[in-house]
């Protein structure tokens, strides 16, 4: 095949057959095919865009770069979710112990934050001794033992996803949504899943701001699972305001394990429930009774021990990482709270040091904030409507400045 020529035919709005797609990919993977000629590649795609059938095949030969998760015969269902991003959200150090519950088996690859999203991964390892690096052979060895794995992608999983992501950024080129469906949907993927769950946000604090631009990449991404013989379920969530009470590393750790104690914020847990619903054998008062029970935390407790935690450290996490200042912050006027803006919390947040600019900035597991007041909620002037947990007090009082400008209360 003529590299340049298939390079014209999609600059030109063609469509691409099965083994074009391959033939550049594993071209560019194998280090056979220049940077810049896969670089024109991404911006004629960027430009014309990719069928469903075309964006199918580009995630079959994106994952099948590395290696797949391979189960015995005997292995259950296997499930997972998949969120494109948010503001608080923890939801999967609730929901995979939660799924584990019932039977089916949870390999979750997860990922790192980058800006104001925040990253499963990240969450993890404030937890003393967590550890994410998690062979292919480990992971199958803890599924058969608990059900659950959560751990990092590994150097053999989707290794073209890798090399093509790193180009797109800095090609101008990671905004394209038929490659956003590949990156995303080749990792989760190559999990080898019977069931996936999509979390698609949409909105202030979203990489999608609007339910149209939501809609179009869940159904991209629901058609390229289905195709691929995955039972994929898509549930589009708003996010305007941050889920739940907590933004910041151990801060989400410890409102996470208030919810697998049955309690936590109502918007955490029914998210937790309505993700649940859509992949679990049993029904959503059996997944309700797991976290009022004890059973998912107990489920919680064993995969930390498996990767390296304690148990007792997570009763002790405020302390563990408790930031030097710690300040209430308080409303300025009375009224009912109508806006808590998720990407202004988020940046304030990301301000004080729990998230990254950069891939390769350090986090600090005990910055962000908590007591975080919902929108709806009634306040008179003077009450508590989120705390501040920061290295300085010139952070504290950045900070503060910062998250008042997302609030809107009359």
């Amino acid at each position: 095949m003529h590299i340049p020529s298939i390079i014209e035919k999609k600059r030109d709005g063609g469509a691409l057959s099965d083994e074009e797609i391959e033939f550049l990919v594993s071209g560019y993977t194998n280090d056979e095919m220049p940077a810049y000629q896969m670089s024109a590649f991404a911006m004629a795609v960027y430009f014309q865009g990719m069928s469903s059938a075309e964006t199918a095949a580009l995630t079959d030969v994106m994952l099948k770069s590395g290696e797949v998760m391979v189960y015995p015969d005997h292995a259950p269902r296997i499930v997972d979710k998949h969120s494109t991003g948010g503001v608080g959200d923890k939801v999967s150090l609730v929901l995979a112990p939660l799924l584990a519950c019932d039977g089916v088996w949870v390999p979750m690859i997860s990922g790192r934050g980058l800006g104001i999203t925040g990253g499963t991964l990240d969450k993890l390892e404030s937890i003393p001794g967590f550890s994410i690096n998690v062979s292919q052979e480990k992971a199958l060895a803890q599924l058969e033992a608990i059900g659950v794995v959560m751990m990092g992608q590994t150097a053999s999983i989707c290794p073209a996803d890798k090399k093509l992501y790193a180009l797109r950024d800095v090609t101008a080129t990671v905004p394209s949504r038929p490659l956003i469906v590949a990156s995303i949907m080749s990792k989760k993927l190559a999990e080898s899943l019977d069931a996936l769950v999509l979390d698609v946000k949409y909105g202030s604090g979203a990489f999608m701001k609007t339910w149209d631009e939501a809609n179009e990449l869940g159904e991209a991404m629901r058609e390229v699972g289905n195709r691929m013989g995955v039972d994929t379920r898509i549930l589009y969530n708003p996010m305007e305001e941050p889920i739940g009470q907590a933004v910041g590393n151990s801060l989400e750790v410890i409102e996470s394990i208030e919810t697998l104690k049955g309690g936590g914020p109502a918007d955490l847990r029914k998210l937790v429930l309505d993700l649940g619903g859509e992949v679990s054998t049993v029904e959503r008062s059996v997944l309700e009774a797991w976290l009022d029970d004890g059973t998912a935390l107990k489920k919680f407790h064993e995969m930390v021990e498996a990767q390296g935690g304690r148990p007792e450290d997570l009763e002790q996490l405020n302390s563990i990482h408790r930031a030097p200042v710690m300040r209430e912050i308080r409303s300025q006027s009375s009224g009912s709270t109508l806006r808590v803006d998720a990407d202004t919390v988020g940046r304030a947040s990301l301000a004080l040091g729990a998230g990254r600019g950069n891939a390769d900035d350090i986090i600090d597991p005990a910055v962000g904030f908590d007591q975080i007041v919902k929108c709806g909620t009634k306040v008179a002037e003077g009450d508590v409507i989120a705390r501040v947990h920061a290295k300085s007090e010139a952070q504290a009082t950045g900070a503060e400045r910062h998250f008042l400008k997302g609030i809107k209360i009359q």
